[in-house]
C-alpha cells in the first residue's frame, strides 16, 4: 500500500472515531444541561444542516484550492471550534445559543473535509485498484463506529461529555497534522513543466499563492480546471458549481443512484434515532441493547468490508451492489415490526452489516470512473450533499410517523417504502451501469 494512501486511511479512522464518540457525547450534554430531547434534536439538525450545504458548494473550492489542502485546514479549523466546548463548559458560560453556533461551524467544516477527503483518494490510491481502496476507505468507516460509539458510551460515563469533546478536538488536530505529513503527492510531469524556471515543483499538489502558473492537479497526471490552460481565464466559482449540477443532469445513471441514496439515508436515520430505541423501550430491554445493536451492526460492516476488499476485483459489480443494498436495508425494519425478542433483530443487524459493506465501495469507485477527475469535487460533493440531504428529516418524520400510525405500521411503511427503492439497482442493470468506458455526453 503506498503511504500517501496509509496516510489517509490512518487520518480518516482517527477523525472519525473523534465523531462517533462526539455524537455520543453531545445529546448526553445537551440533556444534562438543557433537560430538552426537542433541543437535542435541534442540535443534531444545526450540525447536518451545515454538513449537507459545505457539501454541496463547497466542491468548487475543492476543486480550486486542492484537496489535500482543504482537508487539513477543514480538520484544523474542526479542532479549533469544538475545543470551544469545554472550554466554555469549564468556565460555566456554555448556552444552548453558543453550542448551536459551534456544532453549526462544526458540521460545516465537516462537510467540507468529508468532500475533500472523498476527492483526494484516488491520487492517494494511485497505484493501488480503486476498487480495493474504496473498500478500504469505506471500511475505515465502519471500524470507527465499532471503536467510536461504545468508546463514547464509557468516556461519556467516567470523564464527562464535555472532556470527551476535548478528545474530539484532538482527534482533529490529529487528522490534519497527519495528511499534511503524510499525503504528499508529487506533482505531474505536466505540471511540473508548466511552473516557472526558477520556482522548483512543489512536493505536494498545492503549490505555494504566489505561483499562480503552478496548477493544482486533482489526480496524478492532470492538472486543475481552475486554472486552466496557459493564457485561459480562472472558471469562476459559479461557474464550477454549475458544471457538477450539469454534470447530474447529464448522468441521469448517477443521479438515479443519489436520489436512491436520499431516500435510504432519511430511512436509516428514522431507524436509528426513532424506531430501535422505541422498540428497545416497548420490548422492555435495557438502554445498553442500543449500543449492542450498533456495535453487531458495525462488526457485521467491518468483516464485510474485509471480505469485499478481498473478494472486489472478482465480483460482478453491480449485481454485487444491487443484491447488498437489498439486503443491507428493509430487513432491518421488518424484523423489528415482526418481533420483540432481542436474538432475530441482533442476526439481521449482523446480516444487514456484512451487506451494507460492499455499498459504498461500489458507489465511490462508480463515481470516480464516471465523472472526469477535473469535476470530482464539485460532482462528489453534490452526491453526497443530496445523499445527505434526506439525514435531518429522517429523525422527524420517523417521529411523526410513529406518532400518527403506530410504531409496528411506521416500521411496515417504511421497511416497504426501502424495499420498493432497493429495486431500483436491479433495473439499472440493463442501463449498463457497470459499463466503465461509459462517459456521458
Amino acid at each position: 500500500m503506498r503511504r500517501p494512501l496509509a496516510a489517509l486511511l490512518v487520518a480518516e479512522s482517527v477523525s472519525l472515531a473523534g465523531s462517533h464518540v462526539s455524537s455520543v457525547a453531545v445529546p448526553w450534554l445537551v440533556l444534562n444541561t438543557t433537560g430538552s430531547a426537542t433541543r437535542v434534536g435541534a442540535v443534531a439538525l444545526a450540525q447536518m444542516l451545515p454538513f449537507v450545504l459545505a457539501g454541496m458548494f463547497g466542491g468548487p473550492l475543492v476543486d480550486r484550492l486542492g484537496a489535500r489542502l482543504v482537508a487539513i485546514f477543514s480538520d484544523a479549523a474542526s479542532a479549533v471550534v469544538v475545543i470551544l466546548v469545554p472550554l466554555l463548559y469549564a468556565s460555566e458560560q456554555l448556552t444552548f445559543a453558543p453550542l448551536l453556533a459551534i456544532v453549526a461551524v462544526a458540521g460545516a467544516f465537516g462537510g467540507a473535509t468529508n468532500t475533500a477527503k472523498r476527492a483526494l483518494l484516488p491520487q492517494a490510491a494511485d497505484g493501488t485498484p480503486m476498487a480495493r481502496a474504496t473498500a478500504l476507505f469505506d471500511g475505515i468507516g465502519r471500524a470507527a463506529i465499532l471503536v467510536g460509539l461504545p468508546l463514547g458510551g464509557v468516556l461519556v460515563a467516567t470523564i464527562g461529555p464535555a472532556a470527551v469533546l476535548a478528545i474530539d478536538a484532538a482527534s482533529f488536530a490529529l487528522c490534519a497534522a497527519i495528511v499534511a505529513a503524510g499525503v504528499r503527492i508529487p506533482a505531474s510531469p505536466a505540471a511540473e513543466a508548466a511552473a516557472p524556471p526558477a520556482a522548483p515543483a512543489p512536493a505536494a499538489p498545492i503549490p505555494a499563492a504566489p505561483i499562480p502558473a503552478a496548477p493544482t492537479p486533482t489526480a496524478p497526471g492532470e492538472a486543475s480546471p481552475a486554472e486552466g490552460t496557459a493564457g485561459e481565464p480562472r472558471e469562476s466559482y459559479l461557474a464550477s458549481l454549475a458544471a457538477g449540477f450539469a454534470f447530474l443532469r447529464r448522468d441521469s445513471l448517477f443521479a438515479v443512484i443519489v436520489g436512491v441514496l436520499f431516500f435510504t439515508n432519511l430511512a436509516d436515520q428514522a431507524y436509528t434515532v426513532v424506531f430501535v430505541p422505541v422498540w428497545v423501550s416497548q420490548s422492555g430491554a435495557g438502554p445498553a441493547v442500543l449500543g449492542l445493536l450498533g456495535g453487531v451492526f458495525g462488526l457485521g460492516a467491518v468483516l464485510g468490508s474485509l471480505i469485499y476488499a478481498a473478494l472486489a476485483t472478482r465480483l460482478p459489480r453491480l449485481l454485487t451492489f444491487a443484491v447488498c443494498f437489498l439486503l443491507a436495508g428493509s430487513p432491518r425494519f421488518f424484523a423489528l415490526a415482526a418481533t420483540g425478542h432481542l436474538g432475530p433483530v441482533l442476526a439481521v443487524a449482523f446480516g444487514a452489516g456484512l451487506a451494507v459493506a460492499a455499498v459504498n465501495p461500489i458507489l465511490m469507485a462508480l463515481g470516480y470512473e464516471r465523472v472526469p477527475p477535473e469535476l470530482r469535487g464539485r460532482v462528489l460533493g453534490l452526491a453526497v450533499a443530496i445523499g445527505f440531504a434526506g439525514v435531518p428529516l429522517g429523525g422527524l418524520l420517523g417521529g411523526l410517523a410513529v406518532d400518527q400510525a403506530g410504531h409496528r405500521a411506521a416500521l411496515l411503511i417504511a421497511g416497504g417504502l426501502y424495499l420498493a427503492v432497493s429495486l431500483v439497482p436491479f433495473t439499472l442493470i440493463k442501463r449498463r451501469i457497470d459499463d466503465r468506458s461509459f462517459v456521458p455526453g
